[in-house]
């Protein structure tokens, strides 16, 4: 038996965009030809490509899910030599990898780290990264949770933090005020399409605790919203780590977070205060749009996953906390810094440009950028639409039918309703009377049927239902009728001759 080799086909190309790039499937590779950053990565025969320059490229973060092919060292040198970072993710929020530029590390400042816990920077640090994520998490719970007894919760405990007189003391507040945040999450709804639904588990309709019921921790979520929380965190970790190491610091020595093997304590603490926009940006998202049921996959233990499209969606939210934990590094840098007796040259702000900013007379960089654009989803099907829009066109028209099919249903309700048989009785007899009580020497005698059919009837076409109503006091349908030609009563003649500017001088 003959077998050929079928070479790859390239149905797409991979294009940065917010400065990012995501890779994720099988066979991953990332080289370097002829000067040329070469990326690959698909699913089967659905590969994608892209070949970057040294110039124009765009890049800053190249993000690879998954642990399926190759990196070569020249092409980690191509991105410390652009600027650009690489960062290595699994889909269940776990950082396998992070690098970013080369920079020379001061030892000076390493070392005032290390010896934070003797010389009181640790506490005075994690007294301001707590206070700042607890006065996030209440604004998150009033704002936009509209939960104002959370929010005054988690106040009263920002108040005890500046006067914790220990690391441990304020790692109590801060799990108090978290059991209080995350109980006001637990009952949030998360909406799927509807022609979905079938196919979404119940317990992926809210979004419960934020403890996974498979690990006892957030590890290995079992609903789609922790497991998004859970990519974002791990993305902004990375920063986190980027960040560190861009500004001369140690990532692995923390002062909130413990140290341990597994892993970089400093990176979590920084993570603190910028958890709270995290954690808005998914309310925001979720609060607003449905989640599409083919984004998540539910493996055998019952852990949610994120499909690889999805993630690399998420994956380029990366500059936007990139952006916002870099004055935090900086912060906490500068309050190591300040411990040292005689520093030799002053505290360089590499990740905001800070000094060199005000050297020139430049406003700071804005504290956040714009978000990457969401995909905005038909609540009935699904599918993508523009923003703006809530369904798309064959879902409004289903929803546009079958509304006016409950609008007519609750119209005979409304109709056949005891109350309404009153009123309607009550006028029918009302015009009876009226009826009764007409006589026909009272009509002048120039308001003839003929008069009133050749030059009042063919002005009334003119007339907007509602005028005429309201001038002899009948319902609109009725209106509507004489409007159409319908000849009604003769003791409403005079009324409607006098409407339309019919005279009896025209006559005589």
């Amino acid at each position: 038996m003959n077998s050929e080799f079928h070479p790859p086909q390239f149905t797409s190309l991979i294009v940065p965009k917010h400065g990012v790039v995501t890779l994720c499937g099988y066979g991953i590779q990332v080289r370097v030809d002829r000067g040329h950053l070469l990326l690959e990565d698909g699913i089967g025969a659905e590969r994608r490509q892209c070949r970057l320059p040294r110039v124009g490229h765009g890049l800053r973060r190249l993000v690879v899910i998954g642990s399926d092919g190759m990196v070569s060292l020249a092409a980690l040198r191509w991105l410390a030599d652009q600027g650009a970072a690489f960062v290595m993710l699994e889909r269940d929020g776990s950082v396998l990898a992070t690098t970013g530029p080369v920079r020379s590390s001061d030892a000076k400042l390493r070392r005032a780290q290390a010896l934070s816990h003797h010389s009181g920077a640790a506490l005075r640090i994690t007294r301001e990264l707590i206070s700042q994520k607890l006065a996030g998490q209440e604004r998150v719970a009033r704002h936009t949770l509209l939960d104002s007894a959370t929010a005054d919760a988690i106040a009263q405990f920002k108040v005890e933090v500046p006067t914790g007189d220990s690391i441990t003391t304020i790692r109590l507040i801060e799990s108090q005020a978290a059991r209080a945040y995350w109980s006001a999450w637990s009952t949030l709804p998360i909406n799927f399409p509807k022609n979905q639904l079938l196919r979404v588990p119940e317990h992926w309709r809210s979004f419960g605790a934020r403890v996974s019921p498979l690990t006892g921790s957030p590890r290995l979520a079992a609903n789609p919203p922790n497991a998004i929380l859970n990519y974002l965190y791990a993305l902004l970790e990375s920063e986190a780590r980027l960040a560190a190491a861009a500004i001369g610091l140690d990532p692995g020595i923390g002062v909130l977070h413990v140290d341990t093997t597994a892993r970089d304590s400093l990176a979590c603490d920084l993570m603190e205060v910028v958890r709270p926009q995290v954690d808005s940006y998914l309310l925001d998202w979720i609060t607003q749009q449905p989640l599409n049921r083919e984004w998540f996959f539910e493996q055998r233990d019952g852990n949610c996953r994120l499909m690889a499209p999805f993630a690399v969606q998420l994956s380029k939210t990366a500059p936007m906390w990139g952006r916002a934990v870099g004055p935090i590094a900086e912060w906490v840098a500068r309050a190591f810094w300040s411990t040292i007796r005689k520093p030799n040259a002053p505290f360089a702000t590499r990740l905001t440009q800070g000094n060199k900013r005000q050297a020139k007379g430049a406003p700071p960089l804005p504290p956040s950028i714009n978000a990457p654009r969401r995909a905005n989803l038909c609540r009935g099907c699904g599918k993508s639409i523009q923003d703006g829009s809530a369904n798309c066109v064959s879902c409004s028209v289903d929803d546009a039918t079958r509304n006016m099919l409950n609008a007519a249903r609750i119209g005979r309700q409304t109709a056949n309703a005891p109350e309404a048989q009153v009123k309607r009785a009550n006028t029918q007899r009302k015009n009876a009377l009226a009826q009764h009580a007409w006589k026909a020497s009272g009509q002048p005698a120039w308001l003839s049927e003929k008069v009133y059919l050749e030059q009042i009837q063919p002005l009334l076409a003119s007339m907007s239902t509602s005028t005429i109503a309201r001038t002899i006091s009948v319902s609109r349908w009725y209106a509507g009728r004489i409007r159409e030609g319908y000849r009604p009563h003769p003791r409403h003649w005079q009324s409607l001759a006098e409407l339309v500017g019919v005279r009896e001088w025209i006559h005589n």
